[in-house]
């Protein structure tokens, strides 16, 4: 901790032979006023919070010192002096400022003072105007797994910092618009410890050049000092305001959901169909994301699925399908990461942990092998999401397993386009006891994502199949591709029982677009 503050301090005005108080780094507290030379105890970093097109808060935390302000300006020379208020966070003191008027999409650069102890330049960037270009990071479970305390903090400055600059040639302020946090971010909300020593220490390399979002897990434990610490959207219910919230960013309307015991309730979940339907009507969204921390399917940890959240996704399959626009839900509780799809819907099911809580490995639980899914894999790492005007493309890093590491490297991409084009329906044949698809042909070069297989004795509607059978290209789980060797444009007549039938196929691109169901045949099973 005191090497990161060491790194995070600038240098206090040399004292003269009159002062008496130690440099600025020690943390011994002095009086408040500009001819302060004595640092007061810096116990968090500047962190960036509720960012606007012209807005952004700058937060910090001290011993001492009730002085709140920030310096700021279009370059280095700053210019611009703000004051902001503070407030008690039991043996510590927040400090609170809000930017304003601020021009959207520009880099902007400032330092925090309180007393004597004055933070080093940082600089971070507004949003983008909608139909921008823009990346997101997006994180879970950074709690301190005490086998292995350090590797939140390995996470960010051996991993995302490196991963920015080999990816992008980019500082974090560059690379990304907004950290997304799913929850856990700390093994104990109620302790200020926690918070100090092992989340903001570890994320300080990022958060005072990208905005941190974040939804609670189970382990804030709805402690007084997350919604202390983080100044969400108030946007939610009356009385609810920051346990739900929404924001714009670019083209995407991100979404943060509570979906811890006491709040998964159905006001929670009509607010989010009324933020839906806005978003279903503002031409300037063009994707909706949701966060929130409990999962309603998971690959790794079956104890932990939560049914409320069942209907989280069941609201976001809806938007998808009578709004035209691609969703998806980003979620944690697992430590692990899991990709999947909606059946019939544009929408991704996104596990974006284990930023530092213990991995789930496999092997344990009764884990379960979803069809939703196409990869689960028991590693630390972390998501980014790149937003252009005409797709989405989200991509794993992983960081491995402590016994096989990993150099931030990509294991699994996803690019859904905001307008997609449907591949050809295939055409169907009968030989040799199989019923045959035609070749996937798609009018953008596309490639086969998933197929699925209809038999009934109704040749029209298809009702009551004796076999419905939806199968990805992919399905990654203990650690093989359970699709491997499996062709998705045949059927094995041996399978179908005794009678006469009809059977039709549809096939899905890998951008999540399906065609339109083939002509039926009739087959004959048993």
């Amino acid at each position: 901790m005191t090497a990161l503050l060491c790194l995070l301090l600038a240098c206090a005005d040399d004292p003269s032979p009159a002062d008496s108080g130690p440099p600025a780094d020690t943390g011994t507290p002095g009086t408040d006023g500009g001819a302060d030379t004595t640092a007061h105890v810096l116990l968090v970093p500047p962190y960036l919070q509720r960012t606007g097109p012209d807005t952004v808060q700058i937060r910090w935390e001290t011993a001492t010192g009730e002085q709140s302000t920030v310096e700021y300006g279009l370059t280095q020379a700053l210019g611009v002096t703000v004051q902001g208020t503070v407030e008690s966070t039991g043996d510590g003191l927040l400090h609170v400022v809000e930017l304003t008027a601020l021009l959207p999409d520009t880099d902007w650069y400032y330092r925090a003072q309180t007393g004597g102890t004055r933070t080093e330049l940082q600089r971070f960037r507004t949003p983008p105007a909608p139909g921008a270009s823009f990346r997101l990071v997006a994180m879970s479970d950074m709690q301190r797994d005490d086998a292995r305390p350090e590797q939140w903090a390995e996470l960010v400055a051996q991993g995302l910092l490196p991963f920015a600059l080999d990816a992008y040639g980019a500082e974090p302020a560059d690379a990304f618009g907004l950290a997304l946090l799913a929850g856990d971010l700390v093994d104990n909300g109620w302790l200020a410890s926690d918070w100090r020593d092992d989340f903001f220490a570890g994320a300080a390399p990022l958060m005072g050049q990208v905005p941190l979002l974040p939804v609670p897990g189970n382990h804030e434990g709805n402690s007084p000092l997350f919604w202390r610490y983080f100044g969400l959207p108030e946007n939610g219910s009356p009385g609810f305001e920051e346990h739900w919230w929404w924001l714009d960013h670019g083209g995407a309307r991100i979404v943060g959901l509570d979906s811890n015991g006491g709040y998964k309730d159905q006001l929670q979940l009509d607010w989010l169909q009324a933020v839906l339907e806005d978003a279903c009507e503002d031409p300037d969204v063009d994707l909706v994301l949701v966060q929130l921390h409990h999962p309603y399917q998971s690959e790794l940890w079956p104890s932990g699925e939560e049914e409320w959240s069942g209907s989280v996704v069941a609201a976001m399959e809806d938007f998808s399908a009578r709004c035209g626009k691609p969703s998806l839900h980003l979620f944690g509780h697992t430590h692990g990461y899991s990709r999947g799809q909606s059946q019939d819907h544009r929408h991704l099911w996104v596990n974006v942990a284990t930023a530092g809580g213990a991995i789930d490995r496999w092997g344990a639980d009764g884990q379960i092998d979803y069809p939703e899914f196409s990869v689960s894999q028991d590693e630390y790492g972390f998501v980014v999401i790149e937003v252009s005007d005409q797709d989405y493309t989200l991509r794993r890093i992983s960081l491995g397993t402590p016994e096989a590491p990993r150099e931030h490297e990509e294991t699994d991409r996803i690019t859904v386009p905001f307008a997609p084009v449907a591949p050809q329906a295939p055409t169907l044949g009968v030989e040799g006891g199989m019923v045959r698809g035609s070749a996937f042909a798609h009018p953008d070069g596309g490639l086969l994502g998933a197929s699925h297989w209809q038999v009934s004795a109704d040749c029209v509607a298809f009702t009551d199949p004796v076999v419905d059978r939806w199968q990805q290209h992919e399905d990654w789980f203990q650690g093989q591709d359970q699709q491997a060797g499996v062709d998705l444009l045949a059927l094995d007549l041996a399978e179908l029982p005794a009678g006469e039938w009809c059977a039709r196929l549809r096939v899905r691109d890998r951008g999540l677009a399906w065609s339109e169901w083939s002509a039926a045949v009739g087959v004959g099973g048993g």
